[in-house]
């Protein structure tokens, strides 16, 4: 439901592809991110929470090295300089996180931005910008999912493994805030050219 198999195979294909004539750091970043599939620059971003350990929201040089390192992304310390000073927009030698997230996920028209949102506002049924198993239950039924069917698994679990699809498996924590679906369905969005096309899959997911 939340970007099929395909897509996801197809993405990794391509940004693997693309590595390979990419000279742009913040380019090879992102597509180094992408080979990872849809979630991987959502799953950076989580790392990069983890690395805030002050919450301040930023990262200094080490901390962004740091993430990078866990996440197992191979940028040389020249590159990941580059990425880090063009970031570093006022000099201070710290990066805002968040506008890095935003900057760094494949470029989306507003259709895409407006159809992905309106998925997450059926989903986040409270409404207060984080989409939980609770939320889930109103409107994903577990018991149409073949895991289930055949008592493999509880309803909980089939809850739980459709928002692994969201989660970072560093930080399991069962919720997904709109920032990282936006980054999710930014990793999906990479893998198809028309914004119909797009569209129609997401109606046709959350039933829009």
């Amino acid at each position: 439901m939340s970007g099929t198999a395909r897509h996801d195979r197809d993405m990794v294909i391509q940004a693997k592809r693309s590595l390979l004539g990419a000279t742009d750091p913040v380019e090879k970043l992102r597509l180094l991110c992408l080979a990872r599939g849809s979630a991987g620059i959502k799953g950076l971003g989580r790392v990069f929470r983890m690395m805030d350990v002050e919450n301040s929201r930023t990262l200094d040089f080490e901390e962004f090295m740091r993430g990078l390192k866990v996440y197992a992304i191979t940028l040389d310390k020249e590159e990941a300089q580059k990425v880090f000073h063009i970031f570093d927009k006022n000099g201070n030698g710290t990066i805002d996180f968040d506008e890095f997230l935003v900057t760094l996920r494949p470029p989306m028209s507003n259709a895409r931005k407006e159809i992905i949102m309106q998925a997450f506002q059926k989903l986040d049924k409270t409404g207060d910008g984080v989409i939980t198993i609770e939320d889930l239950r109103e409107v994903y039924n577990p018991k149409h999912h073949p895991k289930y069917l055949n008592g493999d698994w509880t309803e909980e679990q089939v809850f739980r493994a459709f928002l692994d699809n969201f989660d970072s498996p560093y930080d399991k924590d069962g919720k997904v805030t709109t920032e990282e679906f936006m980054n999710y369905y930014a990793g999906v969005s990479a893998s198809i050219d028309s914004d119909i096309y797009f569209i129609i899959m997401m109606k046709t997911a959350w039933k829009l």
